[in-house]
């Protein structure tokens, strides 16, 4: 019975304890069962709120016995990454620097899940502030992949990404700048949303002008992940990218006529070094969903020097929140950190003027491009799951890439957009692991691209090589 629980969609579950047809306390058990059977094999949940949890689960029971309003998340389980902020409950940041650092106050994207009745079970793992698409650190250590604990579960939301493909919880927050929640999505085969910037609000980031770092949900469905983002989202002025938004809206999407559809599939966005297994696997899942729209289309969008861009702008973030921990802890610090300071004081005013004009023109081209068709298809990925010990591969067929990061350009190129992108499961790859797809919509378009990418889900259910693959909990039962 508890199995079962974990399995099924966080929808669903939200209908069941609304009826009164299962407790939040069993629920929670369920998912402590569940962290209990697979977590030592993977490590994807790193600092556990177990009394706090099942106090909050007993106190939803009686709110539902008692008849009270429920919020869109009551009795929910979820999993926060630990890159936000949790009141009572270890941060560390993935970091050395932060290794026992119990924050006194949640931060605002935290306070609303909670608001909204969910209940945070524990903390996600991710690497050192985030830097670096492999999810590993110094105080907790690597997170494995669901499909094969010795690969990696990307990151920066490896430890989300896996324990909602897991069942260890239905819901868990993730965060994305230049694909650290999509990618990870991908590796794991769940769903994740970048969001629209300012969708939902940051108290917390320094550079809150810049719209390349946002917070978004992950979850094993699109619904599911639409039910968290009603949660997510607000209109906080807190941040200066949000604005009058309906939060209650995520959860009912649009039913979306898939065949009223015009669409650009991409192999490689024009620009990204793309493995060229990957780039078979895409164009034979092309071939299986091609039919379900009105018109496919091969078309590449016009990125200019994308990689040129992100380094540029990314680098910016880094200075912001990391040069004086370089400065006075570098011993404390990992590769990734001290690479991307270390590659932003290289740059110049004249570079930083010149990638802000260039993402200003690469946005205007963007938009002439969505006059023509309704969504944006390529893979995530572009390559498959690695082991996790290696920190990012050094190249893609042959060819040695002039940074770590830049196997991820296939997320990080639409970061630039500042478009909505869902990370969506689509089958398996040539190496028999998840593979997935992102789907880009227009500028602001959050509900339209969710539905659409809701309606393709159902579709790919019902085609075999699409499903969403599952990983095999048996084999990793007992495994450290």
């Amino acid at each position: 019975m508890l199995d079962q629980l974990v399995e099924k969609s966080a929808v669903e579950l939200r209908r069941l304890i609304g009826r009164k047809e299962i407790s939040p306390v069993e629920l929670l058990e369920a998912s402590i069962a569940r962290i209990e059977q697979v977590n030592p094999a993977i490590n994807a949940m790193v600092a556990l709120d177990l009394d706090r949890a099942r106090d909050s689960a007993r106190a939803a029971e009686r709110a539902v016995l008692r008849g009270e309003a429920l919020g869109p998340l009551h009795g929910l389980p979820l999993g926060v990454k630990d890159l936000s902020e949790t009141a009572g409950l270890r941060t560390t940041f993935g970091s050395l620097l932060y290794k026992d650092h119990v924050p006194a106050t949640d931060e605002a994207v935290v306070a609303r899940m909670r608001a909204a009745g969910g209940i945070v079970l524990g903390k996600t793992n991710t690497p050192e502030f985030g830097a670096g698409a492999n999810t590993r650190n110094r105080v907790y250590g690597a997170t494995g992949n669901p499909f094969d604990p010795s690969l990696t579960a990307a990151g920066s939301s490896g430890g989300s990404a896996a324990a909602v493909a897991l069942g260890m919880v239905p819901l868990a927050s993730g965060s994305d700048m230049g694909g650290s929640l999509r990618t990870p999505a991908g590796f794991c085969g769940v769903v994740g949303l970048r969001p629209s910037p300012g969708l939902v609000p940051n108290d917390r980031r320094l550079t809150g002008w810049s719209p390349l770092s946002v917070d978004g949900p992950m979850a094993r469905s699109v619904p599911d992940a639409a039910l968290l983002l009603s949660a997510m989202a607000s209109a906080d002025a807190a941040d200066p990218l949000a604005g009058p938004v309906d939060p209650a809206s995520f959860a009912a999407l649009p039913e979306i006529d898939l065949a009223s559809l015009r669409v650009a599939v991409s192999e490689d966005l024009g620009f990204a070094p793309v493995d060229d297994g990957i780039r078979r696997t895409f164009q034979t899942r092309c071939g299986q969903f091609a039919d379900l729209f009105g018109e496919s289309v091969e078309r590449d969008p016009e990125l200019g020097d994308a990689d040129r861009i992100f380094s540029v702008l990314r680098a910016e973030g880094f200075l912001a929140n990391q040069v004086e921990n370089v400065e006075r802890s570098r011993d404390l610090l990992g590769m990734p950190v001290i690479a991307n300071v270390e590659q932003a004081l290289t740059f110049t005013y004249a570079d930083r003027a010149k990638a802000h004009v260039e993402q200003t023109k690469l946005y205007r081209r963007i938009q002439i491009l969505f006059r023509e068709v309704d969504l944006l298809i390529c893979p995530i990925a572009s390559v498959s799951p690695f082991p996790h010990a290696q920190w990012a591969p050094e190249e893609i067929n042959g060819e040695k890439l002039a940074h770590y990061f830049h196997w991820i350009a296939l997320t990080y190129g639409l970061t630039l957009t500042g478009h909505p992108v869902v990370a969506l499961p689509c089958g398996r790859d040539h190496k028999g692991l998840p593979f997935g797809i992102q789907i880009m919509g227009p500028r602001g378009g959050d509900r339209f691209v969710l539905g659409a990418a809701a309606a393709l889900e159902r579709a790919f259910a019902e085609r075999a090589p699409l499903n969403r693959p599952i990983p095999d909990i048996a084999r990793l039962a007992g495994a450290r």
